[in-house]
């Protein structure tokens, strides 16, 4: 980011210090404990810490001027010529540059958000944009109220796309976000049940995912899931698998290491496993198409595609077997997903299931976790699990299935034992929870990475 002190004085009036009008700054700093050299400090306050304490760190590791929170005394020792912006919220400050940054520099932007599958869409965008366009896109999954201006501050001044994940935990995040950004695009890849303790409802939750639009251009076009009924008749483009889609995903063939499908007579070759992926492909393609992109272009960049880690991130396994890493989070919708693409698996015939606990369901947890036990059917060899209310998975399996070993552990160890006593040459392991379970450490256990 390159933004002059003059822009800074148009934007926040109020300041102390000596401002020069042809001063620039590069960079963004929030966290004083990297570098920023000629950056502005933005001190955010949380529940727990306030970084307003570190402003002499900042200034040690590179800043040229600072927000700040006028309600704050400055500390004494800094040096009275230091530029310091007064605002009366540093975070509602942190997202007002971001804005004007954005309308600086003038890009397309993308937005996308969605119960599941919202960084691999992401992913895929930003693959396939980048073959024609000159591309910047979310780091992993900076995609809250924080994240999304950080992702705009390292935006560069070239840039003719944007793509922009946006999450949420509440009702009115992503409209927030969304008038930040002031999409030409958005895209709603599903509606689950994640963050349903919050918001009550899945209606609710649809609510809050359509809150993308708020913030839309003139023309803005959204691209959503076709197959949810909670969107019918909302006005964009449809995608999914029904007959009633308008860009529907056909002669899809999966595989170990990918699948192939069709669309409008077009086929693809996706590098990503599971159906739940050609559907995202799908919302993928129908932009590109916007655009003016070929389905040459597009496929080009399908093949160079590269993934956000721990989303069925294929290792090797101890004893010969197969592990897939799943592990970055969870819901109900992603973990029926998950399940079906290790009953298709083809390469190993001895199939473990690995789940643990999935957070923000509130009263409905219990019979959500029982829920996906409905997705498991006898191609599945062993299902364990571990947590609290993940143990209504393997209770109801076992109900139904004598023929699949289960087990639930409170411990991580205990259930790493079990899995060593199970593994063998031809297994495949699926593990996945949600992130606070920290189910990456199962799956480094038994892989050989």
């Amino acid at each position: 980011m390159i933004i002059t002190t003059e822009e800074m004085l148009t934007l926040f009036g109020d300041y102390q210090g000596k401002v020069s009008r042809d001063g620039l700054i590069g960079s963004v700093m929030t966290d004083t404990r990297v570098t920023g050299e000629n950056s502005l400090f933005i001190p955010i306050e949380g529940e727990n810490f306030d970084a307003h304490d570190f402003l002499d760190q900042a200034i040690e590791k590179g800043a040229v001027a600072t927000l700040w929170n006028k309600g704050k005394d400055l500390p004494p020792n800094v040096p009275e010529d230091f530029p310091v912006f007064l605002v009366e919220d540093t975070l509602g400050a942190m997202q007002q540059l971001a804005k004007e940054y954005i309308r600086k520099v003038a890009p397309t932007v993308v937005a996308i958000t969605g119960s599941n599958g919202k960084t691999t869409t992401k992913d895929m965008v930003a693959s396939v944009l980048r073959k024609k366009f000159r591309t910047h896109w979310t780091d992993g999954n900076l995609n809250n109220h924080i994240g999304v201006p950080l992702t705009v501050f390292a935006m560069p001044e070239n840039t003719e796309m944007l793509v922009l994940e946006m999450g949420m935990n509440r009702a009115g995040e992503i409209k927030i976000l969304s008038e930040l950004a002031s999409p030409d695009y958005g895209l709603i890849t599903n509606i689950g049940e994640s963050h349903i303790e919050y918001l009550g409802s899945r209606e609710n939750i649809a609510e809050a995912k359509l809150e993308i639009t708020a913030g839309f251009k003139e023309d803005g076009l959204l691209i959503y899931d076709g197959d949810e009924k909670l969107l019918a008749g909302t006005e964009g483009i449809t995608c999914g698998f029904s007959e009633y889609a308008d860009r529907r995903a056909e002669s899809i063939l999966l595989h170990d290491e990918g699948s192939r499908f069709q669309v409008n007579g077009v086929s693809y070759e996706l590098p990503l496993v599971g159906k739940h992926n050609v559907k995202n492909a799908v919302y993928v393609l129908t932009l590109a198409e916007q655009l003016g992109m070929t389905p040459s272009e597009v496929q080009a960049g399908f093949n160079e595609l590269t993934m956000t880690g721990m989303r069925l991130e294929k290792m090797e396994g101890v004893h010969g077997s197969h592990v897939f890493n799943d592990t970055y989070n969870a819901s109900p919708t992603s973990m029926k997903a998950v399940i079906d693409f290790l009953k298709a698996y083809q390469a190993k015939s001895h199939k473990i299931l690995v789940l643990g606990d999935m957070f923000e369901l509130g009263y409905h947890s219990r019979e959500l976790h029982e829920s996906v036990s409905g997705a498991v059917t006898p191609e599945i060899n062993v299902v364990l699990s571990i947590g609290e209310d993940s143990s209504a998975i393997t209770e109801a399996v076992s109900k139904r299935f004598s023929s699949i070993i289960t087990a639930h552990f409170k411990e991580k160890q205990k259930l790493i034992e079990k899995l060593e006593d199970v593994l063998q040459e031809d297994s495949v392991v699926l593990v996945k929870a949600s992130r606070g379970m920290k189910m990456e450490e199962v799956v480094t256990a038994i892989s050989n990475k």
